[in-house]
Parts: structure tokens; C-alpha cells; sequence
């Protein structure tokens, strides 16, 4: 295992006039969690959450089984300690990122890893101070004026080796971030440029900072649609699974009309409701034997252009796969790629989950997936 990312999400939304966990806060149709995991989950070989207590199951429900989710701490610290504890020891790098800052993009956690990867120990991104910063005696005065030049707001994902953020942690000290830990060791912290859209959720103004950065200023016209498939395995044991644009081989496939991907079947869905433009099986149904035996990624491929064609730009889709087998979590990445390459290189995010043993899924007699699409006219 290369990379696992770690989300303490145990922060209040006292301050943002909520009465629930800051993480379960909406934004774009999706809670401030669930847009953080998506993000990091590209660059993840393992995603650990560290949950409010008392809301582990909520978090676990939202996320799918694929996610870890450990008890948070009454602190930041105390919930990257619980995290901590997760960690397989073939680990190598670990980040650890905000919730507060669900817009983090997938590219500025891989430049994070590619200084990992350079030999830094630790390495954070950070936006240049516009503001002039003084620092005050504890009456109010001003005590000093530093030199913003040398000055950086610091952000997540922050990255470290994993042994570098274990022994920080060993310190038992407490800090605002991690790389506040690492300092203590005297090991040097590297600060890469972030990204404005990383920015923290505190207050109510933020989150409109945030809507704007996810949905544009309001000149746009954006569309939601959800769509779902399901199919029960096949009977026929040389019929090969094909899910989320991928083979699997040694896995038993699905009955249907094309090749039974029920993940691609489910954003084509999605996609299609978005747009208008009717659903699966109007577009590639029975009647249409031209697509008898059509693999996901050709759907998915005819779903775009017809997107398009009514006008529309793909924005990002979602997708869980609801089944016993097979597993997910390996091949997640691999998935990933198949999709989005099919779609055109749009942000695409794969969860899974079981339904312990109940209904079809559960017996074991089937999968389904559903899915979720934001598209915006051209």
C-alpha cells in the first residue's frame, strides 16, 4: 500500500449556524465529507475517516463500506491518533486532510505525493498572505509586524512519510495541523503552492465561497440527475463480470441485454435524466439490437454525445455499486480511470457497499449501482 488518506471530520457547525457536524453540512447536493472523500479518493489506496461519536454508522452509511470510519477525539490530534491506529504497516505515505475543505482538488493531493515521492518528509500546500499580519501582546497592543513575503496560510492535504507523522504524533503535544507536530521534531516542512479553493468552511460566508468555486457565479445553468440498474448473476459460469469499465476475471457476470455493467448503466442513467434526453433502456434497450452484448464504456461513450448534443457539458458523476462481491477497494482506482476515460476525462467517483445480507444484493444473487451527475449547459 502506497497512500492512505486520513479525514478527521469531528468538527461542530456551531459557526457555520448548523445544528448537526460541520461534515454532514450540504453543498452542491453532497455533505462537505462526502466531497472531501471524493476528491482524495483517487490518489488513495485507503480512505480513514475519524467520525463524531455516537455518528460512526451515519458516516459508514454515507461513504460505503470501502471507507474506514474510526471514532473521532475531542481534538484534531485525538482524532488523527484514532486514524493513526488503522494504518497497515506496508504503508508508506499518509495524508492528512480536512473535511473543512471539501474542494481540495485530486491534482493538489497528487502534487503533494510527488514531492513525497522526491524524498520530502513532510510537505504542505499553502497560499501567499495578502494581508498585513500582527502579532499582539496578550492586552491587545501590537508587538510586531513580520514580513508577509515570508508568510504562508497553510491548507490541506498535508503529507508525510508514515513513520515521519507516527513520531509526531508520539510527542503526545497538540496542534492546529500536523505539520505543526512535525516542526517539533526538526524535521523541515515543505510548503508548496495550494489552492484558493481550498479553502476552510468556518462561516456561512465561506460556504458561499465555497458554492461559488463549485457551482460557478450563477451564470451557468447546472442540472442533477440520479439513475440506478441492477442485474442478478448469470447461471452461465463461463459469462465474464464486467463492472465499472473493467473485466473480473474468475467472477461470474450478470444477465442482460448488453454486457450488464450496472455501474456504467447507472450513470448513463444519471446522465440522461440530467439532460432530459429519456433513460437507459430508451436509448439502448431491446429494441435497439445494435447494442446487444455493448460493453459499458461504449454506452457510456454514446450516453456522452447524446449529453452533448442536447447541449450540456459533464461536470463530475458519482457511483455506488451495491454487492457482496466483488471487491471494490483493489481495482477502485483502475475503475476510476475506465470511467472517466469513457466519459471524456470528466471527475468521476466510485464507492461500494453491502446491504448485510439484505434483499437480492445481499443474498448475493445480483448487484446494482446508483448513481448521481451534475451537468451544465454549454
Amino acid at each position: 500500500m502506497s497512500v492512505a488518506v486520513i479525514i478527521p471530520a469531528g468538527g461542530s457547525g456551531e459557526r457555520l449556524g448548523a445544528k448537526i457536524p460541520k461534515a454532514l453540512v450540504h453543498i452542491g447536493g453532497r455533505t462537505l465529507i462526502e466531497h472531501a472523500v471524493a476528491n482524495m479518493s483517487p490518489v488513495a489506496d485507503l480512505v480513514i475517516v475519524a467520525a463524531p461519536k455516537g455518528l460512526e454508522s451515519k458516516f459508514q452509511e454515507l461513504l460505503g463500506s470501502e471507507v474506514v470510519i474510526v471514532t473521532g477525539g475531542m481534538s484534531r490530534t485525538e482524532s488523527v491518533n484514532a486514524a493513526l491506529s488503522q494504518l497497515p504497516k506496508d504503508c508508506k505515505y499518509v495524508l492528512v486532510h480536512d473535511a473543512a475543505r471539501p474542494l481540495a482538488s485530486t491534482d493538489l493531493a497528487r502534487r503533494v505525493i510527488k514531492e513525497l515521492d522526491a524524498g520530502v518528509l513532510a510537505v504542505i500546500p499553502g497560499l501567499k498572505v495578502s494581508d498585513t499580519i500582527k502579532r499582539i501582546t496578550i492586552d491587545g497592543f501590537v508587538k510586531k509586524t513580520p514580513n508577509r513575503s515570508k508568510l504562508r496560510a497553510a491548507q490541506t492535504p498535508q503529507g508525510f512519510t508514515r513513520e515521519t507523522l507516527i513520531a509526531a504524533h508520539n510527542l503526545e503535544s497538540d496542534a492546529t495541523d500536523d505539520a505543526a507536530l512535525v516542526e517539533e521534531l526538526d524535521i523541515p516542512v515543505k510548503v508548496i503552492l495550494g489552492e484558493e479553493r481550498a479553502l476552510k468552511i468556518t462561516t456561512p460566508d465561506d460556504l458561499d465561497r465555497a458554492e461559488r468555486y463549485l457551482l460557478g457565479s450563477g451564470s451557468k445553468s447546472f442540472r442533477v440527475g440520479t439513475g440506478s440498474d441492477a442485474h442478478a448473476f448469470s447461471s452461465d459460469p463461463t459469462r465474464v463480470l464486467s463492472l465499472a469499465g473493467l473485466e473480473w476475471p474468475g467472477e461470474i457476470g450478470v444477465d442482460g441485454h448488453s454486457d450488464g455493467d450496472v455501474a456504467a448503466h447507472a450513470i448513463c442513467d444519471a446522465l440522461l435524466s440530467a439532460a432530459q434526453c429519456g433513460d437507459l433502456g430508451s436509448n439502448f434497450g431491446t429494441s435497439r439490437p445494435e447494442y446487444a452484448g455493448a460493453s459499458g464504456a461504449k454506452l457510456l461513450q454514446e450516453t456522452r454525445a447524446i449529453v452533448e448534443r442536447a447541449g450540456y457539458s459533464i461536470v463530475n458523476v458519482a457511483v455506488q455499486i451495491v454487492g457482496n462481491r466483488p471487491k471494490i477497494g483493489p481495482r477502485r482506482q483502475e475503475a476510476i480511470d475506465a470511467l472517466s476515460s469513457a466519459l471524456g476525462g470528466v471527475a468521476v467517483s466510485v464507492s461500494a457497499t453491502t446491504t448485510d445480507g439484505l434483499g437480492f444484493t445481499g443474498e448475493g444473487k445480483g448487484l446494482s449501482a446508483i448513481a448521481t451527475a451534475l451537468i451544465t449547459r454549454h
